[in-house]
């Protein structure tokens, strides 16, 4: 069997947001009060203006932090853990209800499509309280695989 080798493969904007618009799974790294990282694996999205949608709730740790230190940093992950990754730096803000309502539902779309019934899934984050993080792209790594570095595959 042919080892995988790793890869690094250096994109521009548009490449990026192709990336990330079929991939949902998320590390988010924000920073405790303390100044020690906080990772979240959660759902993200990928908005109409470019940003980043996770739907949250104001009292979790990952809302807080974001509130008083705005720069995150994900991990956009592939369905399959061995799939390429990418790292994407940005800034992120949280809205609340009721402006989070509308972009709750781009959220949804970015990930679902359509809904059967918006009027009903409006009502549902209202009366859950949700908000929204959306995080503004600034930079971004390589797409990446994981493997052998090149130098140690030796031909059998």
């Amino acid at each position: 069997m042919a080892a995988n080798i790793a890869t690094n493969t250096t994109v521009d904007r548009p490449a990026l947001l192709d990336f990330l618009h079929t991939r949902h799974r998320v590390l988010l790294l924000t920073e405790r009060r303390s100044g020690q990282a906080q990772l979240s694996p959660v759902t993200c999205g990928l908005g109409p203006d470019e940003t980043l949608l996770i739907s949250s709730y104001p009292q979790r740790a990952k809302v807080a932090n974001i509130r008083r230190q705005p720069a995150v940093t994900v991990c956009v992950l592939s369905q399959d853990w061995d799939g390429p990754w990418v790292q994407v730096d940005g800034t992120a803000e949280v809205l609340d209800l009721p402006a989070a309502l509308e972009p709750l539902v781009e959220y949804y779309r970015s990930i679902s499509g359509e809904h059967p019934d918006w009027s009903e899934y409006r009502a549902a984050m209202t009366r859950q309280g949700k908000c929204l993080i959306r995080i503004a792209v600034q930079r971004w790594g390589p797409i990446a695989t994981g493997g052998f570095p090149p130098e140690v595959v030796t031909a059998d």
